[in-house]
């Protein structure tokens, strides 16, 4: 059946706003700063009111599409603009627009190029905003190299003194670990050709074919090949260990908006890669995968603390802080239980609001001493007392103190960490746990040392005398950030409930067998709100903004494993599929 085109719609109106706006900011004189700066905030402010107009339509209760659009681009090449919004992808759209927006506010510091460096904030928005939409494979990997450009070029021209060796480095990372994905990409539309005849990249199409069976039914022993092109390309963006080299450097040197966007969007499209292609895609070797994704974590949560104690530079403390947080997100999604899923994708969110607002806090004291050496602060508290209060908020958040929204995030992750290694489920040991929850100490420990060296002991620099504390706007600007820390960690269902089908069918697509996994293209699959699999009434892609009625049971949820027995009991008894 050929598919119609549904033209463009709310989603097309999101991604190209603040394509529009960069547009906009180009066509007003290079002097006009203020111009620029108006421009450019009042475009971030409008794209978040349109991803607020987003999520008031989603429905939170079914893992499919929404919103779907889909108009031909090179059909004789399987390639279509096909965009579409789930559980998974809904909260970073929000993310996106709200850091986006609040790095533009921050901007009003930017004095040098306004007219360029406004621009470029805008086009790396439409790129990330492209990324987290697309759901033709082509289009995702246009978007994903495309937010490569903005940022290489904010860190080369407005960064530190290493700017131009981090901007490179940076670039030539992640532009590597992509062309593997590229090549699995290709590799999957002719897969499905040969599985069906047609061309085709999108992803609705693909995983259709592998949870029917058909996509790996010949060509079973290059599933781990494939799988392993696109784990490279997300783990590059992560970043994970040992692959993590070019994040200290990029965000130690980007501008504060450039190290906002880079901790809270840009690093969960490698997160975000991982549950939208690795795990529905490679059902068959996906399980085998886990200890080395597991162990890759974990190192990367010890190694990331470790490395963050002895930084003298707060920024790149805060910087290697990212591989530790990030290691919990990965542990928790690969964890392949419900409860460590969910908490890796929340943490997602977490990270994005905690570590973006320490780098702006560290923008604002930047501004006004220009440095970021610790041996060039110290007693800020008494000339700062606002500063430090706030600074302490976000800080605890990050170290996950319960009340605050890291804590869920890493209690999630860690919960689904231990389930699984107890149950020797994916072959993980307890090890694997233990080691992970280590690194909330480890955390505890560089963080408030950073926060000692900072605040307390004596002031030694006359500029440190002359501190004025936060203005009013700064206030502000923090105090988003400080509602979410809180909102998160209080009320934590506001933001895990409506990922919760998409991550349940995430799951299932990665662990059940042909013939009981979740279909993209299958509308009278759904799942329930215990998270089973079950079937519905025939509806349309329109109706899926009414909740169904539930109707047999497909597959249980098996949201929890039970533990492992003693060894002898164990060889008497075949272990769960």
């Amino acid at each position: 059946m050929v598919e119609q085109s549904t033209g463009f719609g709310v989603l097309s109106l999101l991604v190209f706003l603040p394509l529009l706006g960069a547009a906009l900011v180009l066509l007003t004189p290079r002097e006009a700063a203020g111009l620029h700066r108006v421009l450019a905030l009042a475009t971030t402010v409008a794209t978040f009111l349109v991803s607020l107009w987003v999520f008031a339509g989603f429905q939170g209760a079914t893992y499919h599409f929404q919103m779907v659009e889909f108009v031909p681009w090179f059909p004789q090449a399987g390639i279509h603009y096909r965009l579409g919004v789930d559980g998974i992808s809904i909260w970073l759209i929000l993310l996106t627009t709200l850091l986006t927006a609040l790095s533009a506010w921050f901007s009003v510091y930017v004095r040098e190029r306004t007219k360029a460096y406004m621009a470029f904030l805008l086009l790396l928005e439409t790129a990330m905003l492209g990324v987290f939409v697309s759901l033709d494979m082509i289009l995702f990997y246009t978007f994903f190299e495309a937010s490569l450009i903005p940022m290489y070029f904010l860190i080369a021209i407005w960064g530190g003194e290493r700017r131009a060796y981090a901007s490179l480095k940076f670039f030539l990372f992640t532009f590597a670990g992509s062309i593997f994905m590229l090549i699995g990409m290709v590799a999957l539309a002719k897969l499905h050709e040969q599985a069906t005849g047609v061309w085709s990249f999108s992803l609705m199409d693909i995983q259709s074919e592998v949870a029917n069976g058909r996509l790996w039914a010949g060509a079973l022993q290059t599933q781990a090949v494939v799988f392993w092109a696109f784990a490279v390309a997300f783990l590059v963006k992560c970043p994970a260990f040992p692959l993590h080299t070019w994040l200290p450097d990029a965000h130690t040197e980007a501008p504060t908006a450039g190290s906002i966007i880079l901790a809270g969007v840009l690093l969960k499209m490698g997160t975000y890669g991982f549950l939208r292609f690795c795990l529905p895609l490679f059902p068959d070797v996906v399980a085998n995968q886990v200890p080395i994704l597991c162990a890759l974590a974990v190192i990367g949560i010890l190694y990331g603390a470790a490395v963050s104690a002895v930084q003298p530079d707060v920024k790149r403390l805060v910087a290697y802080s990212s591989v530790a947080h990030m290691g919990f997100v990965l542990l928790g999604i690969f964890s392949l239980t419900p409860t460590g899923m969910v908490g890796g994708a929340y943490q997602q969110l977490n990270h994005g609001i905690s570590t973006g607002a320490l780098f702006l806090l560290i923008g604002l004291i930047y501004e006004r001493r220009h440095t970021r050496l610790f041996a060039d602060y110290g007693g800020l508290k008494a000339r700062m007392p606002l500063f430090a209060a706030l600074f302490l908020i976000i800080m605890l958040s990050s170290v996950g103190l319960p009340g605050t929204n890291g804590f869920v995030g890493e209690f999630l992750s860690l919960m689904g960490a231990f389930e699984a290694s107890f149950a020797r489920r994916f072959g993980l040991h307890p090890a694997y746990a233990v080691f992970a929850a280590a690194g909330v100490i480890l955390a505890a420990v560089y963080l408030l040392w950073m926060f000692q060296k900072m605040f307390y002991g004596p002031i030694t620099s006359e500029e440190n005398r002359r501190l004025k504390d936060l203005k009013p706007w700064e206030v502000a600007l923090v105090m988003v950030f400080v509602v979410f820390v809180f909102w998160g960690g209080l009320v934590p269902s506001t933001f895990t409930k409506p990922m919760e089908a998409s991550l349940h069918a995430a799951r299932m697509m990665a662990l059940n067998p042909v013939g009981q996994r979740p279909d993209w293209r299958n509308l009278e699959l759904e799942i329930d709100p215990k998270g089973n699999l079950v079937r519905v009434e025939p509806r349309t892609r329109e109706a899926l903004a009414t909740p169904p009625n539930y109707g047999e049971v497909v597959v249980p949820a098996e949201k929890h494993y039970p533990l492992a027995k003693p060894s002898a009991e164990t060889a008497k008894e075949q272990p769960r599929a």
